[in-house]
Protein backbone atom coordinates (compact mmCIF):
# COMPACT_ATOMS: atom_id res chain seq x y z
CA UNK A 1 0.00 0.00 0.00
CA UNK A 2 1.24 3.75 -0.69
CA UNK A 3 1.62 5.40 2.57
CA UNK A 4 2.05 9.03 -0.25
CA UNK A 5 -1.25 10.21 -2.17
CA UNK A 6 -0.64 12.99 -4.91
CA UNK A 7 -3.10 16.05 -5.08
CA UNK A 8 -3.53 18.67 -7.64
CA UNK A 9 -5.31 21.25 -9.09
CA UNK A 10 -6.87 21.09 -12.48
CA UNK A 11 -4.26 24.14 -14.01
CA UNK A 12 -1.47 21.33 -13.78
CA UNK A 13 -3.08 20.35 -17.58
CA UNK A 14 -1.77 16.45 -16.60
CA UNK A 15 -2.87 14.53 -19.90
CA UNK A 16 -5.39 11.42 -18.63
CA UNK A 17 -2.18 8.91 -19.11
CA UNK A 18 -0.51 10.58 -16.47
CA UNK A 19 -3.26 10.81 -13.90
CA UNK A 20 -3.99 7.20 -15.01
CA UNK A 21 -0.58 5.87 -14.66
CA UNK A 22 -0.12 6.96 -10.82
CA UNK A 23 -3.86 7.30 -9.95
CA UNK A 24 -3.45 11.25 -9.18
CA UNK A 25 -6.37 12.97 -7.58
CA UNK A 26 -7.26 16.37 -9.96
CA UNK A 27 -9.59 18.91 -8.07
CA UNK A 28 -11.06 20.71 -10.83
CA UNK A 29 -10.79 24.39 -11.23
CA UNK A 30 -14.20 26.27 -12.32
CA UNK A 31 -14.67 28.21 -15.35
CA UNK A 32 -17.45 30.36 -15.93
CA UNK A 33 -18.89 31.80 -19.57
CA UNK A 34 -21.30 34.15 -18.64
CA UNK A 35 -24.44 31.99 -16.68
CA UNK A 36 -22.62 28.79 -17.61
CA UNK A 37 -20.18 27.15 -15.30
CA UNK A 38 -17.81 23.92 -15.89
CA UNK A 39 -15.62 21.91 -13.83
CA UNK A 40 -12.34 22.36 -15.80
CA UNK A 41 -11.66 19.10 -17.66
CA UNK A 42 -14.62 17.14 -16.35
CA UNK A 43 -17.47 19.18 -18.08
CA UNK A 44 -15.09 21.21 -20.36
CA UNK A 45 -12.15 19.62 -22.85
CA UNK A 46 -9.84 22.05 -23.89
CA UNK A 47 -10.60 21.95 -27.50
CA UNK A 48 -14.42 22.59 -26.46
CA UNK A 49 -12.74 25.63 -24.53
CA UNK A 50 -11.08 27.25 -27.32
CA UNK A 51 -13.49 26.80 -29.67
CA UNK A 52 -16.16 28.83 -27.29
CA UNK A 53 -13.29 31.26 -26.60
CA UNK A 54 -12.95 32.52 -30.18
CA UNK A 55 -16.49 32.60 -30.77
CA UNK A 56 -17.68 34.44 -27.55
CA UNK A 57 -17.98 37.92 -26.49
CA UNK A 58 -18.06 37.34 -22.65
CA UNK A 59 -14.64 36.25 -21.33
CA UNK A 60 -14.50 33.28 -19.16
CA UNK A 61 -13.73 33.36 -15.65
CA UNK A 62 -12.17 31.11 -13.39
CA UNK A 63 -12.39 30.59 -9.65
CA UNK A 64 -10.28 28.44 -7.37
CA UNK A 65 -11.87 25.07 -5.65
CA UNK A 66 -13.13 25.59 -2.40
CA UNK A 67 -11.60 24.62 1.09
CA UNK A 68 -14.46 22.07 1.48
CA UNK A 69 -13.58 20.30 -2.18
CA UNK A 70 -10.70 19.59 -1.18
CA UNK A 71 -11.46 18.60 2.38
CA UNK A 72 -13.83 15.93 0.36
CA UNK A 73 -11.18 14.74 -1.93
CA UNK A 74 -8.11 14.76 1.10
CA UNK A 75 -10.85 12.46 3.05
CA UNK A 76 -12.10 10.21 0.21
CA UNK A 77 -8.02 9.85 -1.15
CA UNK A 78 -6.31 8.92 2.42
CA UNK A 79 -6.19 5.93 4.26
CA UNK A 80 -5.53 5.68 7.87
CA UNK A 81 -1.74 6.52 7.99
CA UNK A 82 -1.06 8.19 5.14
CA UNK A 83 0.45 11.42 3.42
CA UNK A 84 -0.77 13.53 1.01
CA UNK A 85 1.26 15.87 -1.20
CA UNK A 86 -0.80 18.40 -2.53
CA UNK A 87 0.61 20.01 -5.26
CA UNK A 88 -0.70 22.94 -6.66
CA UNK A 89 -0.02 26.03 -9.12
CA UNK A 90 1.82 29.54 -7.59
CA UNK A 91 0.49 31.08 -4.85
CA UNK A 92 0.83 34.16 -6.34
CA UNK A 93 -1.37 33.11 -9.59
CA UNK A 94 -4.20 31.86 -7.65
CA UNK A 95 -5.79 31.36 -4.83
CA UNK A 96 -6.06 27.68 -5.14
CA UNK A 97 -2.79 26.66 -2.67
CA UNK A 98 -4.65 28.49 0.45
CA UNK A 99 -7.98 26.46 -0.48
CA UNK A 100 -5.41 23.49 -0.08
CA UNK A 101 -3.45 25.34 2.90
CA UNK A 102 -6.98 25.91 4.95
CA UNK A 103 -8.51 22.19 3.85
CA UNK A 104 -5.26 20.65 4.85
CA UNK A 105 -6.07 21.88 8.76
CA UNK A 106 -9.79 20.49 8.01
CA UNK A 107 -8.82 16.90 8.09
CA UNK A 108 -7.08 14.30 9.92
CA UNK A 109 -4.42 13.17 7.80
CA UNK A 110 -1.36 14.77 7.37
CA UNK A 111 -1.81 16.81 4.27
CA UNK A 112 1.68 19.02 2.34
CA UNK A 113 1.03 21.98 0.70
CA UNK A 114 3.41 22.41 -2.38
CA UNK A 115 3.59 25.92 -4.26
CA UNK A 116 5.30 24.77 -7.69
CA UNK A 117 5.86 28.64 -8.41
CA UNK A 118 4.72 28.09 -12.01
CA UNK A 119 1.17 26.91 -13.92
CA UNK A 120 0.04 24.23 -16.47
CA UNK A 121 2.40 21.63 -17.43
CA UNK A 122 5.22 23.61 -14.98
CA UNK A 123 3.01 21.80 -12.13
CA UNK A 124 2.73 18.57 -14.06
CA UNK A 125 6.41 18.08 -13.85
CA UNK A 126 6.83 18.16 -10.08
CA UNK A 127 3.83 16.49 -9.45
CA UNK A 128 4.99 13.67 -11.48
CA UNK A 129 8.40 13.71 -9.83
CA UNK A 130 6.30 13.58 -6.18
CA UNK A 131 4.18 10.97 -7.90
CA UNK A 132 7.48 8.63 -9.19
CA UNK A 133 8.98 9.03 -5.37
CA UNK A 134 5.02 7.55 -3.91
CA UNK A 135 5.42 4.99 -6.67
CA UNK A 136 8.84 4.28 -5.68
CA UNK A 137 7.28 4.17 -1.72
CA UNK A 138 9.97 6.81 -0.66
CA UNK A 139 10.19 8.37 3.32
CA UNK A 140 7.23 11.37 2.62
CA UNK A 141 10.62 13.86 3.93
CA UNK A 142 12.27 12.14 0.51
CA UNK A 143 9.55 12.55 -1.55
CA UNK A 144 8.62 16.25 -0.29
CA UNK A 145 12.74 17.29 -1.01
CA UNK A 146 12.39 15.16 -4.76
CA UNK A 147 9.21 17.69 -5.05
CA UNK A 148 11.05 20.26 -3.95
CA UNK A 149 13.72 20.04 -5.69
CA UNK A 150 11.78 19.59 -9.27
CA UNK A 151 10.22 22.82 -8.48
CA UNK A 152 13.33 24.92 -7.51
CA UNK A 153 14.78 22.91 -11.24
CA UNK A 154 12.10 24.05 -13.48
CA UNK A 155 12.04 26.92 -16.04
CA UNK A 156 8.57 27.56 -17.68
CA UNK A 157 8.83 30.24 -20.73
CA UNK A 158 5.57 31.14 -22.86
CA UNK A 159 5.16 33.82 -25.52
CA UNK A 160 1.09 34.80 -25.59
CA UNK A 161 -0.62 36.12 -28.57
CA UNK A 162 -1.64 39.41 -26.83
CA UNK A 163 -1.74 40.22 -23.04
CA UNK A 164 -5.14 41.22 -23.51
CA UNK A 165 -6.47 37.90 -21.36
CA UNK A 166 -4.02 38.15 -18.73
CA UNK A 167 -4.52 42.12 -18.07
CA UNK A 168 -8.51 41.21 -18.09
CA UNK A 169 -8.42 38.42 -15.51
CA UNK A 170 -6.03 40.72 -13.58
CA UNK A 171 -2.95 38.08 -13.90
CA UNK A 172 -0.45 40.12 -15.42
CA UNK A 173 1.74 40.82 -12.50
CA UNK A 174 5.07 42.31 -13.93
CA UNK A 175 4.02 42.07 -17.73
CA UNK A 176 2.62 45.45 -16.83
CA UNK A 177 5.38 47.22 -18.11
CA UNK A 178 4.91 45.72 -21.38
CA UNK A 179 1.40 47.15 -21.73
CA UNK A 180 0.64 49.19 -24.88
CA UNK A 181 4.00 48.75 -27.01
CA UNK A 182 3.69 48.16 -30.63
CA UNK A 183 1.47 45.49 -31.85
CA UNK A 184 3.92 43.46 -33.90
CA UNK A 185 6.04 43.18 -30.40
CA UNK A 186 5.12 39.91 -29.17
CA UNK A 187 5.72 39.43 -25.46
CA UNK A 188 7.67 36.40 -24.03
CA UNK A 189 7.33 35.76 -20.48
CA UNK A 190 8.09 33.56 -18.00
CA UNK A 191 7.32 32.22 -14.31
CA UNK A 192 9.77 34.18 -12.04
CA UNK A 193 11.26 32.62 -8.79
CA UNK A 194 8.98 34.12 -7.10
CA UNK A 195 5.94 32.85 -8.85
CA UNK A 196 4.75 35.66 -10.79
CA UNK A 197 4.23 35.95 -13.84
CA UNK A 198 7.40 38.63 -15.24
CA UNK A 199 8.48 39.64 -18.97
CA UNK A 200 11.48 37.23 -20.09
CA UNK A 201 12.01 38.99 -23.42
CA UNK A 202 10.01 40.55 -26.15
CA UNK A 203 10.45 39.93 -29.71
CA UNK A 204 9.54 41.60 -33.30
CA UNK A 205 7.01 39.22 -34.83
CA UNK A 206 5.85 35.72 -34.64
CA UNK A 207 9.51 34.94 -36.44
CA UNK A 208 11.14 35.59 -32.89
CA UNK A 209 9.29 33.88 -30.82
CA UNK A 210 11.00 30.02 -31.30
CA UNK A 211 14.06 31.31 -31.22
CA UNK A 212 13.50 33.62 -28.34
CA UNK A 213 11.77 30.25 -26.16
CA UNK A 214 14.61 28.21 -27.14
CA UNK A 215 17.57 30.54 -26.18
CA UNK A 216 15.78 30.96 -23.09
CA UNK A 217 15.72 26.98 -22.16
CA UNK A 218 19.43 26.67 -23.59
CA UNK A 219 20.04 29.77 -20.72
CA UNK A 220 18.33 28.17 -17.91
CA UNK A 221 19.18 24.33 -18.68
CA UNK A 222 22.53 23.46 -20.12
CA UNK A 223 21.61 20.82 -23.00
CA UNK A 224 24.90 18.33 -21.41
CA UNK A 225 22.18 16.32 -20.04
CA UNK A 226 19.05 14.59 -20.48
CA UNK A 227 15.89 16.76 -19.71
CA UNK A 228 12.04 16.24 -18.82
CA UNK A 229 10.10 18.76 -21.43
CA UNK A 230 6.64 19.81 -21.40
CA UNK A 231 5.62 21.63 -25.03
CA UNK A 232 2.23 23.20 -24.76
CA UNK A 233 0.26 25.65 -26.28
CA UNK A 234 -3.87 27.28 -26.73
CA UNK A 235 -4.62 25.98 -30.31
CA UNK A 236 -0.96 26.75 -31.55
CA UNK A 237 -0.33 23.05 -32.65
CA UNK A 238 1.87 24.07 -35.86
CA UNK A 239 4.50 26.40 -33.83
CA UNK A 240 4.30 23.87 -30.31
CA UNK A 241 5.46 20.69 -33.15
CA UNK A 242 8.33 23.48 -34.90
CA UNK A 243 9.21 24.37 -31.13
CA UNK A 244 9.82 20.87 -30.32
CA UNK A 245 11.63 19.66 -33.46
CA UNK A 246 14.03 22.59 -32.15
CA UNK A 247 14.21 21.78 -29.00
CA UNK A 248 14.75 17.91 -30.16
CA UNK A 249 18.10 19.12 -31.65
CA UNK A 250 19.71 20.38 -28.81
CA UNK A 251 18.46 18.27 -25.89
CA UNK A 252 18.41 14.57 -25.15
CA UNK A 253 14.84 14.11 -23.50
CA UNK A 254 13.46 11.53 -21.76
CA UNK A 255 9.87 12.50 -20.80
CA UNK A 256 7.87 14.33 -23.15
CA UNK A 257 4.60 15.69 -23.12
CA UNK A 258 3.13 17.93 -25.90
CA UNK A 259 -0.60 19.08 -25.45
CA UNK A 260 -2.84 21.83 -25.21
CA UNK A 261 -3.17 23.98 -22.62
CA UNK A 262 -6.90 23.48 -20.55
CA UNK A 263 -9.16 25.76 -19.72
CA UNK A 264 -8.38 27.32 -16.40
CA UNK A 265 -4.65 28.65 -17.33
CA UNK A 266 -6.25 29.38 -21.17
CA UNK A 267 -8.64 31.86 -20.24
CA UNK A 268 -5.91 33.77 -18.62
CA UNK A 269 -3.50 33.13 -22.02
CA UNK A 270 -5.85 33.58 -24.46
CA UNK A 271 -5.68 31.50 -28.06
CA UNK A 272 -2.75 31.28 -30.00
CA UNK A 273 -0.09 31.01 -26.96
CA UNK A 274 3.15 28.61 -26.86
CA UNK A 275 5.19 27.61 -24.27
CA UNK A 276 7.77 25.32 -22.74
CA UNK A 277 8.42 23.73 -19.56
CA UNK A 278 11.74 21.89 -18.74
CA UNK A 279 14.10 20.57 -16.05
CA UNK A 280 17.06 18.20 -15.66
CA UNK A 281 15.72 14.83 -15.84
CA UNK A 282 17.27 13.82 -12.19
CA UNK A 283 17.40 10.41 -10.87
CA UNK A 284 14.83 10.51 -8.19
CA UNK A 285 17.01 8.06 -6.16
CA UNK A 286 19.98 10.19 -6.35
CA UNK A 287 18.43 13.25 -5.91
CA UNK A 288 20.44 14.74 -3.51
CA UNK A 289 18.86 13.60 -0.61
Amino acid sequence: MHHIRIVTDSTADLSPEQVKKYGIKVVPINVTFGADSYADGVDLSAEEFFERLTRSKELPKTSQPSPDAFRQVYEETAGKGETILSVHISGKLSGTLSSAQLASSMVDTRVIPIDTKTASQGIALSVLAAAEASRREMPVEDAVKVTEKSVASTFSVFAVDTLEFLQRNGRIGKAASLLGSLLQIKPILFADPEGMVAPYDKVRGRSQIIPSLLKGALKNVTPDQPVNLSVVHTGAEDSARELLSELQDHYEIVDLHVGMVGPAIGAHIGPGAIGLMIQPSFDILAAGI
